[in-house]
C-alpha cells in the first residue's frame, strides 16, 4: 500500500485546483473546426460510434507530431484550454478523429464532455460537426 504523506491542506488544494481547472471554459480551436469540416466533406469519416478502439495511442500521436508538427496535431482537437502550456498535449481537448478521419463517436464524446463541464463554445461546435456528419451520411 502506498501512503500519501502530504498534509491534508495539500490534498485539499489539489482537489480545489482540479475542480477549478475543470470549470474554466475551453476555447474553440477554429483551425480544428475548419479542418474537421473539410475532412467530413472529403468523406473521410467513420459514422459509427466506435471511438474507444480507434483513439490514437500516445506512441501514434508522438509519431504524428514528429512527422507533421504540433500544429497539425492540434488541428485534431476541437478545443484548447488555459490549463497547460500552448505547446503541450495538455493544452488540447476533445479529439475528434484518429489523425486521418473524423469519428462520429469522437464528436459525440466531445459534445457530451463539453456539456458536462459547461464548455459553452465547444458544445455547439461539436453539434455543428455532428449535423455535418449526418448530412454526409449516405
Amino acid at each position: 500500500m502506498i501512503l500519501d504523506r502530504r498534509g491534508a491542506g495539500d490534498r485539499e488544494q489539489d482537489a480545489l485546483t482540479s475542480t477549478v481547472a475543470s470549470r474554466i471554459p475551453y476555447a474553440v480551436n477554429p483551425d480544428a473546426v475548419t479542418q474537421a469540416e473539410q475532412v467530413i466533406r472529403d468523406g473521410r469519416l467513420d459514422r459509427t460510434d466506435r471511438w474507444g478502439d480507434a483513439e490514437p495511442r500516445a506512441e501514434d500521436e508522438n509519431a504524428f507530431i514528429d512527422r507533421r508538427g504540433f500544429g497539425a496535431f492540434a488541428r485534431w482537437h476541437l478545443a484548447v484550454g488555459p490549463d497547460a502550456s500552448a505547446d503541450t498535449k495538455g493544452f488540447l481537448h476533445f479529439p475528434y478523429g484518429d489523425l486521418e478521419q473524423v469519428y462520429r463517436g469522437a464528436v459525440i464524446t466531445a459534445r457530451q464532455r463539453a456539456a458536462q463541464y459547461d464548455h459553452a463554445e465547444a458544445e455547439p461546435a461539436a453539434d455543428r460537426l455532428l449535423s455535418l456528419i449526418d448530412e454526409h451520411a449516405g
